[in-house]
């Protein structure tokens, strides 16, 4: 490789930002720069209009890709609640109006979950990776799901921008999420692991 490549990562939000970008950072060592949408000053999203999380995923990474021409990597995901037929998947963060705050989905979440069972409050993370390249038309994509249930008491250590995680149990820690340690998080975080599959596949389009 004889030039800095770029690899825009394509998110606004910034606990995404945080969490992509500290699990993309190996590519720095291999002579990467990690861009986000706001370092290009990019304020639009695309409509949302996928009926599942790989239909949004790719929908956003061909978006951004194709207003910067750069190697781009997006991601979709939410909660699927089993008790709830699924809901609220690729709604997560819509399920009350993009102007819901994490507050007001966490009471949501709770409101709907109170007459379940405790036994049939199983839900899982899911997220979906896609990776496009606008100058080879290369794309690949990869899903990581993580399980667990639903709790009726928050946690009250909600981070910004990740709601549901103040009301998951992890298994097989009996933990809520955040209270995960370092290495807990690490091993188990859902698109953490996603990460960690799709770099070897963007390295082989990058690298030559």
């Amino acid at each position: 490789m004889t030039h800095l490549q770029k690899l825009l990562i394509a998110t606004h939000n910034p606990a995404k930002k945080q969490e992509l970008g500290s699990g993309f950072a190996p590519l720095k060592q291999e002579k990467m720069q990690l861009l986000f949408v706001d370092d290009l000053n990019i304020k639009k999203d695309p409509e949302e209009t996928g009926k599942t999380f790989l239909e949004n995923a790719k929908l956003k990474a061909h978006y951004f890709a194709h207003l910067s021409n750069l190697p781009t990597v997006a991601d979709d995901g939410g909660i699927e609640i089993d008790a709830l037929g699924g809901e609220p998947g690729v709604h997560s963060k819509r399920w009350l109006g993009r102007e819901a705050t994490d507050a007001e989905l966490i009471a949501h979440t709770v409101k709907n979950m109170e007459q379940v069972d405790p036994a049939k409050r199983t839900a899982q993370f899911t997220v979906c990776l896609f990776y496009y390249n606008p100058l080879t038309h290369y794309e690949i994509w990869v899903t990581e799901s993580l399980k667990g249930h639903i709790t009726l008491t928050p946690s009250g250590l909600a981070q910004k921008g990740f709601p549901y995680r103040a009301l998951f149990i992890v298994h097989p820690y009996g933990k809520y999420y955040d209270e995960l340690s370092a290495a807990e998080h690490h091993k188990s975080n859902h698109r953490l692991k996603a990460v960690q599959k799709i770099i070897p596949l963007i390295k082989s389009d990058l690298i030559q």
